[in-house]
């Protein structure tokens, strides 16, 4: 026996070398099988370095605890101290000191994101970026199942134990990815051959077959022996791959794969909010005057887009109530939103003064937006972003003060020599109703005579510029009517003389554009005038709110048109509506053909079938209960994190969701004491509103709270029930005294504070049940007939609490 081989055959820690070579070398091979499953999630291999690092750890963690002879608790101590060390350096590297070193941020981000990162992984749409924070998936994940099948393989003598962390992983990384797979008849068939020949290998240098040891027989039956354990090892693996790849072959499914993303989506709706369109006159009239916000940077020629709108009902134009790719599909902001914009790329300055809206201006096709300021984490966590669009809202809701960073492309603009042989985009658009039964026929004759796709958008849009006047309708100007309901249009088109402002023109050419088959929407924002275009600084006012029509060509995507008369151009009692020439002795031809326009599909019914249901909860079940088991080292540590912070989401919930409106303001409050009581006040039992504000003011000098506590007391114990809008506003007031409360303190005193119990167990318990109990009977007399709601004065609360 040479010395090579001699050495081999030593033990290392009660083990052969090649045994731990071989355990080692197997768990990493399956792991980084599992890994390539979130390729398509981040699109690239841009999360590898924090992946391939958290397996390279983990099976350090595994080696060295197996050698020393640790115990669970060490294993899992070590592991959770890996995990905030290094996991900055590999999973945070833009919050990290150098890259390397965590800071306060960092170790904040790891705590928090053990909890929050699953989430905000899954609802986010694919592709992610690793900036913001999604890295901590594939490091944590990896880590932890790495740990969990290199210790079960080194520590145990049947390897099958192993298999199991390591297939979770595998169907985990499945459920968190795409329902497009990676690779995933490869993926499936190089786990099965390397789980086949790992247990067999096993198997083969098992010390001791089931009846004798093979060093103990012939030498020739002993080579014989280990000649037949290879052929069957071989044969296995022959049949394991030869199945793997029938079965996908056979059973590739047809349909995308359901995954947690399908079932997991953002909480917000589009529809929730009005159309901007509605408001158009409102902003012309009453904000003329007013700087609503400022741009810094913006192209000469560009447009600050605050809504695009392309469904009309008869009454209004809005987004649309679509899926996947419509003008209401808004997700979460994230970096590179937009990776194949081309175009000349800037970055906006935008400065919010007298603006109010969920809407957010920006331009082009955005990549990116940044908020800066004290309310910069609450608009981005509030921020949703349409790609289709380029539109962004923030359903906090701007206001003075606020200031963000767009960077965006925008796009090339294009001659109508450059359209002359250009199409017509083939784009899901959804279909108009109620629209004014003279649209069809004017719009087939203004088109009649154009020959190519321009030329009939021109046609569209030279009809109402030319044979238009302008006019707001404001005192002073002509007679023109707000809106663009189907009556407002019809009696533009068919009066006189067109008179109207953009609003009524925009909707006009869009509907006659949508009429002969040409893919058109209605955007609505601001730019300069002309003599203004080009500034450094642009201040967006009333006087420059704008709606204007966009038309989709292909290959070059939406192009603006500008329907509206100038603004000089007013009418007169000398001035007529030209008409259409039809020319009545030739027969005009028809309309071009037009490619159908693609409608998105008929929404399904949300009432799934029972057998549906339940199978869709039993694979999330199973799969959830597969997880579970893989990280229960890892919640047992983080366990009083999970307990109490799930302890006082409930407490806030039940809170925020009262039947009454009433005990939602009272349980606001609470709310606030609770938190403030964490923070380190002391209230005394049985106390009032203004009495707890008093404590609270003197020990965290927060002098907000005063007002807050009269403000409650005077909904709670006022003539009427406080409105939702009154709730709300109250609860808004609440999250931001006591976010002000965390910005204030350090990370060890907010840590302390999101794990004391003095607010479950003690502290403002007491104080607030008595009180809950005086705010219970004055809504019972509230409710009483001829008490309160028959009153017309207000009755006298308890002297101590008079509002």
């Amino acid at each position: 026996m040479t010395a090579v081989s001699t050495a081999l055959a030593k033990d290392f820690a009660g083990m052969p070398v090649r045994r731990w070579i071989l355990d080692l070398s197997a768990s990493a091979l399956l792991i980084a099988v599992s890994i390539v499953g979130f390729w398509p999630t981040f699109a690239g291999p841009s999360y590898l370095p924090a992946a391939i690092g958290a397996l390279f750890l983990g099976l350090a963690i595994a080696a060295v605890a197996t050698w020393r002879r640790w115990g669970i608790l060490i294993v899992a101590g070590l592991t959770v101290a890996v995990y905030f060390v290094l996991g900055g350096a590999l999973a945070l590297p833009h919050t990290a000191i150098l890259g390397v070193i965590p800071s306060l941020e960092t170790l904040e981000k790891l705590a928090v994101g053990t909890v929050t990162a699953w989430k905000q992984l899954l609802t986010t749409v694919a592709p992610v970026s690793g900036t913001d924070g999604h890295f901590l998936v594939p490091f944590l994940l990896t880590l932890v199942i790495t740990v969990l099948t290199a210790s079960l393989a080194l520590r145990l003598p049947q390897v099958a134990w192993a298999l199991l962390p390591a297939g979770v992983m595998l169907m985990l990384v499945i459920a968190l990815g795409t329902p497009e797979p990676a690779f995933p008849v490869l993926q499936g068939l190089v786990f099965a051959v390397l789980a086949t020949a790992w247990l067999a290998l096993r198997q083969l240098w098992a010390p001791h077959n089931a009846a004798v040891s093979v060093s103990e027989v012939d030498p020739s039956r002993a080579a014989h022996m280990r000649l037949r354990r290879l052929l069957a090892g071989v044969a296995v693996l022959a049949v394991a791959g030869g199945a793997g790849i029938a079965t996908s072959a056979i059973a590739a499914p047809v349909q995308p794969r359901h995954v947690f993303r399908d079932v997991i989506i953002p909480p917000f709706n589009i529809r929730d909010y009005p159309s901007p369109l509605q408001a158009f006159r409102k902003n012309v009239r009453d904000e003329a005057g007013d700087t609503l916000f400022t741009v810094n940077g913006l192209p000469k020629g560009a447009r600050m887009r605050i809504a695009v709108m392309d469904q009309y009902d008869g009454m209004v134009y809005n987004v649309t109530d679509g899926g996947a790719d419509s003008s209401s599909a808004f997700t979460p902001i994230r970096a590179n939103m937009s990776p194949d914009a081309e175009g000349i790329p800037v970055t906006l300055q935008v400065e919010i003064d007298e603006y109010r809206g969920v809407w957010v201006p920006d331009a082009g096709q955005v990549s990116q937006i940044d908020f800066s300021g004290g309310r910069a984490d609450e608009l981005r966590r509030s921020t949703y972003y349409n790609t289709a669009t380029g539109t962004a809202v923030a359903t906090s809701k701007l206001a003075e003060g606020d200031s963000y960073t767009v960077d965006t492309v925008i796009p090339n603009e294009f001659d109508d020599t450059q359209l002359a042989d250009v199409g017509f985009g083939t784009v899901p658009l959804p279909k108009q109703s109620n629209v004014p039964e003279e649209l069809t026929s004017l719009a087939a004759e203004t088109v009649s005579g154009a020959e190519s796709p321009i030329e009939q958008v021109r046609a569209l849009e030279t009809f109402l510029a030319d044979g238009g006047f302008f006019s707001h309708g404001l005192e002073g100007e002509v007679l023109s009517r707000a809106g663009h309901t189907a009556e407002r249009i019809t009696t533009l088109i068919g009066g006189d003389q067109m008179i109207g402002d953009d609003e009524q023109y925009s909707v006009a050419m869009a509907l006659l554009a949508r009429e002969v088959g040409i893919p058109a929407r209605v955007v609505m924002g601001f730019y300069p005038d002309e003599e203004q275009a080009g500034d450094a600084v642009f201040e967006a006012t009333g006087d420059n709110v704008h709606a204007w029509v966009e038309v989709n060509f292909e290959g070059l995507g939406w192009l603006t048109f500008n329907p509206t008369p100038p603004e000089d151009k007013v009418p007169n009692d000398q001035n007529t509506k030209p008409k259409v020439d039809p020319k009545p002795q030739v027969l005009q031809p028809p309309p071009p053909p037009q490619e159908p326009v693609d409608l998105p599909p008929t929404l399904p019914d949300d009432r799934k079938g029972d057998d549906e249901t339940l199978n869709i909860l039993g694979i999330i079940g199973t799969i959830l209960v597969i997880g579970g088991i893989s990280l229960s080292i890892l919640a047992l540590l983080a366990s009083p994190f999970i307990v109490i912070g799930a302890w006082k989401a409930a407490k806030r919930r039940s809170r925020r969701a009262a039947a009454r409106t009433s005990d939602r303001i009272s349980g606001g409050w609470d709310e606030l004491t609770d938190r403030a009581v964490d923070y380190g006040a002391r209230l005394a039992p049985g106390g009032t509103r203004s009495e707890e504000a008093a404590a609270v003011v003197a020990t965290l000098a927060v002098p907000r709270v005063t007002d807050l506590a009269q403000r409650a007391d005077a909904e709670v114990f006022g003539p009427t029930d406080p409105t939702p809008e009154d709730v709300d506003a109250f609860w808004s007031e609440v999250d931001t005294i006591v976010g002000g409360l965390g910005a204030e303190a350090g990370f060890w005193k907010r840590t302390k504070a999101r794990l004391s119990l003095r607010s479950l167990l003690g502290g403002s318990a007491i104080s607030n049940g008595l009180q809950g109990l005086r705010d219970a009977a004055t809504a019972r007399v509230r409710r009483e007939p001829g008490t309160i709601e028959s009153s017309t004065t207000t009755p006298s609360a308890p002297e101590s609490e008079t509002p």
